[in-house]
């Protein structure tokens, strides 16, 4: 299974939540839980770690939000973004000293929420690929909603979905080619298969997955993707062209 980034919503507001729920959903992410106290998350976070806590400054009860990510940080190294309709400086400089990695202002747009968690996400993958003991360097690359994270140069990049032409395998490697770049990564192709959404990708030959968007010709022996030819294996000729017709 691909690897999905699980991010809690701590947020009194509950319509609210479940409206950010909705659209993290349709993201290509997974909610971890829509819980509306301070207290309640710190008992939710151990029992079950997210990768990100979006959290609202003023949540009502005994703390807010700045409060429990304090506290939560005792415990935890779980990425905040922080929710707020009050950005007056007192809170601003309060939740600044817990060193989230970003705010988002209410009322927001789904746009903001993406790029907030897109660029949060971007971070983490950076700090957690120059960690040598990260349980995170065997989990790459990571597909989220229509984009995957892949490792380039000692840092993590995006690569939309729509860029990649076709996965080639070299032994224990395999080499992704897109229009402007190749990004060579440190697994096998059925580990890099297992990964990739099977709605976009297919695996034609023992060494060879195919974007199906990307094929510009089929022959009885062979694809061409920009101008490259690549070999079909007879036994996945028929399943290749079940997968064209559902396009």
């Amino acid at each position: 299974m691909n690897p999905v980034i699980k991010i809690l919503i701590v947020e009194d507001e509950m319509i609210i939540g479940a409206n950010i729920s909705l659209q993290l959903n349709s993201l290509g992410y997974e909610v971890s839980g829509i819980i509306p106290r301070g207290e309640e998350a710190l008992l939710h976070l151990k029992e079950n770690q997210p990768d990100i806590v979006l959290m609202d400054i003023n949540l009502k009860g005994k703390i807010d939000g700045v409060e429990t990510a304090l506290l939560m940080q005792q415990e935890f190294d779980i990425p905040i973004i922080y929710l707020t309709a009050n950005a007056d400086k007192v809170n601003f400089d309060r939740a600044k000293a817990t060193h989230p990695y970003a705010f988002i202002s209410k009322p927001f747009k789904k746009l903001d929420l993406q790029r907030a968690v897109e660029l949060t996400v971007t971070r983490l993958l950076n700090e957690k690929s120059e960690d040598k003991d990260s349980p995170l360097k065997n989990e790459l690359p990571l597909v989220i909603s229509d984009c995957i994270y892949v490792r380039y140069q000692e840092k993590m990049v995006k690569v939309t979905i729509q860029e990649i032409f076709y996965i080639e395998a070299e032994r224990n490697y395999c080499r992704i080619h897109t229009k402007e770049k190749e990004y060579l990564q440190v697994m096998t192709l059925k580990d890099m298969e297992e990964k990739l959404p099977q709605n976009h990708f297919l695996r034609i030959h023992r060494s060879y997955i195919v974007n199906l968007s990307k094929i510009d010709e089929i022959a009885n022996d062979h694809i061409v993707v920009q101008r490259k030819t690549i070999p079909i294996s007879k036994t996945l000729r028929g399943e290749l062209l079940k997968h064209l017709q559902t396009l």
